[in-house]
């Protein structure tokens, strides 16, 4: 099957032909009516110039005296209606130029109302004549004068009208063409500068890796008060946009591959241990009960590690969590006392809002109440695990959320950023006791699938996560 491709002509080239299309028209539509303009005011002035011409001449006695007529002109007398039998009579325009037979047949039947008429004489050409009525003084009689004069100087003045306005229109074709070709490729360059910027763009290699986007439109070409501007500045934008969405992929590409690895050295460990221990249970029998106690010790962790990723993995796919309404109070109070009989070494306190003496103390949240207890669970297993011994750890109650404050050592500057990424740790500044560096991880993850923020601040001494959460209609 032949398929047929529409041609399409560049922008620059389709403007300057509308140009030279509407130049040409718009001559066209002005030459035309000045030729009929023209042509009718000549042949007005040629119709007074025959009549006056008929009136002067059909004077009292046109047969008795000589009939002068202006150059090129004709006249001719017949005899009235009533008298044809007798046969026509003829007068020629001077004394030595007769007209001929079928010259005076045409002008014998110009209608006789002394008005002009158009008529073509075989041997002559085209005149405007003239038929009026006459009475020949000497005898009487009535009779019909016919005057007419030729059309031939009109004909020639609007001949020449005619060449010199087509000469006119196609030199202005010409001109508007060779102009508009200038000015709109002027124009237009702004738009090629631009249209060179999308394809420079477009040629880099977008598909894997740390790409990035600097080519700009100029700024002189970004006013959104012009056409072309507007489309700078919006290619502008949307460069903007790539770029950010180029290094928001490059990240997440690093932090996948980071994952991976971290995750790996994760279950890495554990089994290296279970096939260690096992090995060791092959070669010694007696140490049996102990390695069977070791592989079980670092499958629950693996087991543990494993459940967090697929927690994650759940929440990064959007996975819909319960939305009822919890008393946030209820759980943070649970938290804390179980807190304080795990880890009786640090002092717990748990500060309710300040209205709470007037017996209005719950917090009531929309929400997932497993999930946000597992929330509050591993912040206080962090308090735990990664602050020494008599830190005081402070759980705020908030009308939207939670406080956790800690006086521990706090996390270095160059970690707060990173806190609630994957597999990370503090260890530089806080005693680690296992844990994969899932913790705040699982925190955000879920804080955020509620719709709700956790953040960060921390300093010697002073370190506050602050959990905020949408609160429920009934709260």
């Amino acid at each position: 099957m032949i398929r047929l491709q529409r041609l399409v002509a560049p922008l620059s080239s389709r403007l300057v032909i509308t140009a030279v299309s509407l130049v040409l028209v718009v001559s066209l539509l002005i030459a035309t009516f000045a030729t009929i303009a023209l042509r009718q005011t000549l042949m007005d002035r040629l119709d007074r110039d025959v009549e006056e011409m008929s009136r002067r001449i059909g004077g009292p006695s046109p047969a008795g005296n000589r009939i002068v007529v202006p150059p090129g002109a004709v006249w001719a007398v017949f005899p009235a209606a009533s008298q044809e039998q007798s046969g026509v009579g003829s007068f020629d325009r001077d004394a030595e130029d007769e007209l001929s037979d079928a010259d005076l047949e045409a002008l014998k039947d110009v209608r006789v109302d002394a008005r002009t008429h158009d008529v073509e004489l075989p041997d002559e050409g085209g005149f405007r004549a003239v038929a009026q009525a006459v009475t020949v003084d000497l005898t009487g009689e009535r009779a019909v004068l016919v005057m007419g004069m030729p059309t031939a100087e009109v004909d020639n003045t609007i001949e020449s009208l005619v060449f010199w306005e087509a000469l006119l229109t196609l030199l202005g074709v010409l001109a508007a063409a060779g102009a508009g070709y200038v000015v709109v490729r002027r124009q237009l360059s702004p738009l090629r500068e631009v249209a060179a910027t999308a394809h420079t763009v477009a040629a880099l290699p977008l598909s894997s890796g740390e790409v990035s986007v600097t080519q700009r439109v100029p700024e002189r070409l970004t006013d959104e008060d012009t056409e072309v501007g507007q489309v700078g500045a919006a290619l502008n934008s949307l460069l903007d946009h790539v770029e950010t969405s180029l290094a928001e992929r490059h990240r997440s590409e690093q932090q996948v591959r980071q994952f991976v690895a971290d995750a790996s050295h994760e279950l890495r460990t554990p089994l290296t241990t279970i096939r260690g221990y096992t090995e060791l249970a092959q070669q010694r029998p007696e140490a049996v009960p102990t390695a069977l106690g070791k592989v079980e010790e670092e499958s629950l962790r693996m087991t543990a590690l494993v459940e967090d990723l697929l927690l994650l993995a759940r929440l990064d796919q959007g996975r819909p969590l319960a939305r009822d309404s919890v008393d946030l109070t209820r759980l943070l109070l649970e938290a804390v006392d179980d807190a304080r009989v795990v880890a009786p070494s640090h002092t717990w306190r748990l500060e309710l809002p300040a209205d709470a003496d007037s017996g209005d103390a719950e917090v009531i949240v929309t929400g997932d109440a497993q999930r946000l207890h597992q929330v509050i669970s591993n912040l206080l297993t962090n308090e735990r695990r990664h602050t020494p011994a008599g830190t005081t750890v402070t759980v705020r109650v908030r009308p939207d959320g939670f406080d956790v404050h800690d006086d521990g050592p706090g996390f270095p500057p160059a970690l707060v950023p990173h806190a609630f990424e994957r597999f990370t740790r503090a260890d530089e500044a806080r005693q680690r006791d296992g844990g994969a560096g899932l913790g705040l991880a699982i925190v955000h993850a879920i804080v955020t699938s509620h719709g709700g923020t956790v953040t960060l601040a921390s300093a010697p001494g002073d370190t506050t996560i602050a959990v905020r959460l949408p609160r429920s209609s009934q709260g």
